[in-house]
This record gives structure tokens, C-alpha cells and sequence, in this order.
């Protein structure tokens, strides 16, 4: 039996698939915040399933009625059961209406999945302290003893931007627990929450170590590389007669953009799109993205590094699709200069 565990983007969210993370083994997780994403989210598990038995939970995540309905409609005939932990009092229509949609205000996602998996299996007490943690922050519980230790997980997740989790999701998930289980080492009689705040910088760079130490700042952009490197079939993009790679969102974009050009000569460019609709271009001498920028969305800038903004694009929430619309506006601009 596989499980597919789509939770919210915050400490609440991921920390209901820490929960999940214990007790079940054959799990894929995906995160999603509200709105559109949430429906693209459930639609790329749909197209997963096969006809073994599956289950698809949902935490933390409040949905409409049409959402509801539309999810059940598509799980006809499937081999998949859906069921839904939630805390938020608005979904009290659906909850009623539903019966795979589980409602609770008095608790938050983690402590709610906690209990559930809990009941069935044998409690964990380094995981219900843990429940216990994000309860207080999530539902602030300002006089509770766990309150200022949930505030420090809270910024602990929220600030956890180094791995674009739209290009590797599953990277993503990784960090977050760890971050997450090493923040769980001061849950104890303590309350060093002093203590893991001073400590998030070490916890951060053990994640991205790999044979030597460096500052954060290397060893993220070594390991963001690295990545790179491995699915550049994936994200490789041509321009007349160069090959380039295209990212989103990537961050830190001038350093991870030339050191991938060398650690990778047969690529000529380095594209990073943003959910801002900017264009940064990146060369190593092979191009002049100058004039690249200039071309395709009227910018412009150095030989090696430029600029411009998309304006026609359409943030996403799939790398195909903010590929596609890249792939598309290369081709217009070339047929236009034929």
C-alpha cells in the first residue's frame, strides 16, 4: 500500500508528515498552499495512482465544497481511499457534508495526525512532544510552557528557502525533517529554545555537508549544483544553437549560475525565472546573454549576466509548465527574427 501525504507549506503542515514520516514507510509527500496549487497538487497524485491500493491523506489544508466533490469524483473507480485531517473551523460545510473529511479546531494538523496514528499504533513520546510543540504555536497558546520553542520551529520552517521545492520537491521534504528532527533534540526538560535558536546556522549547514565544511552560502550553492547536474536533461533549454539550463526561483543566482556553467562546460547559458516575472541570464564567455535578454524579453545588461522581465508569464506551480511558457517565448522570438 502506498501513501500520498499532501500537507500545507508551514510548521503545522510539514510537521503532520513528520507524524506520517514514523509510522509508515512507502510515502510520497507533497506540500501545497491554498487556491489553485492545491488542485494540481491532488491532480498529480491522481495521475500516479495505479491499481495498487493507495491511500491520499490531506493535513492542514482547508477545502472548498467544489474541491471536495471534484476529489471524489476523480477517486471513482480508483483503488484509493481519501481522508482528510483539518483544524480550520471553515471547513465545517465540508466536514459535514463528507465523510473522509475529518475536522477538529481544538488541535492543530500535527497533533491531530499525532493522535489519529497514535490510537491506531504505539504511541511515541519523543513524537508527542513534538505534537505537543506545534500545537502551542499553531493555535497560540501564548501561556503554554511549549509556546516560545513553537515560535523558534515556526521562523525554523518558514525561513527554510534554500531548496526550491518546485524544482525538487522531494529535496525539499528532506530538509524540512531534518531541520525539524534536529530542532526536536532541545524539546526537553530545558526548553532550550534560546539554545536551538543560536543553533539553527549549524543545523542548516549540516544538511548541506558533504566531505568538507565552508560557509552556508558554498555549501548550499554546491549542493544546489549538484542537483542541477544530476537532472540537467530535465532542465536543459536551447537558443538557436546554445544549450542552456532554466530554473525558478533558484536564488542566489550569479554564484549557482557560474559555478554550473563549470562544473558543466557543454552548457552555454544559466536562465533563473522568478514568481516576480524576472529573467536573470548567466553566461561563462560561450554566449553574450546581453543580447540574449534583449531578444527575448527586451532587456539587456553584461556579456555575462543579465536581465530582463516576462512579462506575459504566468507563475505556476509545476516546473513543466513555467518551462513551457520559456520554451514558447524562445520559439516566438525566433521565428519573429527569420
Amino acid at each position: 500500500m502506498k501513501i500520498y501525504h499532501l500537507s500545507h507549506t508551514d510548521l503545522d503542515g510539514y510537521g503532520a508528515q513528520v507524524i506520517t514520516n514514523f509510522y509508515f514507510n512507502n510515502v510520497k509527500f507533497s506540500n501545497s498552499n491554498y487556491g489553485r496549487e492545491i488542485d494540481e497538487k491532488f491532480n498529480q497524485i491522481v495521475s500516479d495512482l495505479d491499481d495498487k491500493k493507495s491511500i491520499i491523506l490531506i493535513t492542514d489544508l482547508n477545502l472548498t465544497m467544489a474541491q471536495c466533490a471534484d476529489f471524489s469524483q476523480k477517486l471513482e473507480g480508483k483503488n484509493a481511499k481519501i481522508f482528510l485531517l483539518d483544524h480550520h473551523q471553515s471547513g465545517a460545510e465540508c466536514a459535514s457534508a463528507f465523510e473522509w473529511y475529518f475536522l477538529d479546531s481544538s488541535r492543530c494538523a500535527t497533533k491531530i495526525t499525532h493522535d489519529f496514528f497514535a490510537a491506531m499504533f504505539k504511541e511515541n513520546e519523543e513524537l508527542k512532544k513534538f505534537s505537543d510543540v506545534v500545537n502551542a504555536v499553531d493555535i497560540w497558546l501564548k501561556d503554554d510552557k511549549n509556546f516560545e520553542m513553537g515560535k523558534v520551529c515556526l521562523g525554523l520552517v518558514a525561513n527554510a528557502k534554500e531548496i526550491n521545492k518546485i524544482m525538487f520537491e522531494r529535496e525539499n521534504t528532506l530538509y524540512q525533517f531534518h531541520l525539524l528532527k534536529h530542532a526536536a533534540e532541545f524539546f526537553n526538560e530545558k526548553n532550550d529554545y534560546i539554545g536551538l535558536d543560536m543553533q539553527i546556522h549549524a543545523i542548516k549547514k549540516e544538511f548541506f555537508k558533504f566531505n568538507k565544511d565552508d560557509t552556508l552560502s558554498n555549501l548550499i550553492s554546491n549542493y544546489v549544483v549538484n542537483l542541477l547536474s544530476e537532472n540537467k536533461e530535465k532542465f536543459s533549454i536551447n537558443y538557436n544553437e546554445f544549450r542552456g539550463i532554466l530554473t525558478y526561483n533558484i536564488g542566489n543566482t550569479s554564484v549557482i549560475g557560474n559555478d554550473f556553467l563549470v562544473a558543466n562546460p557543454e552548457f552555454d547559458f544559466f536562465i533563473d525565472i522568478t514568481n516576480k516575472k524576472t529573467m536573470s541570464f548567466r553566461a561563462n564567455g560561450k554566449v553574450d546573454v546581453s543580447a540574449m535578454a534583449k531578444h527575448l524579453v527586451g532587456g539587456g545588461g553584461h556579456v555575462n549576466a543579465s536581465g530582463g522581465m516576462f512579462a506575459n508569464f504566468k507563475d505556476g506551480f509545476s516546473y513543466e509548465a513555467i518551462k513551457t511558457q520559456v520554451v514558447e517565448l524562445i520559439n516566438k522570438k525566433t521565428q519573429e527574427a527569420l
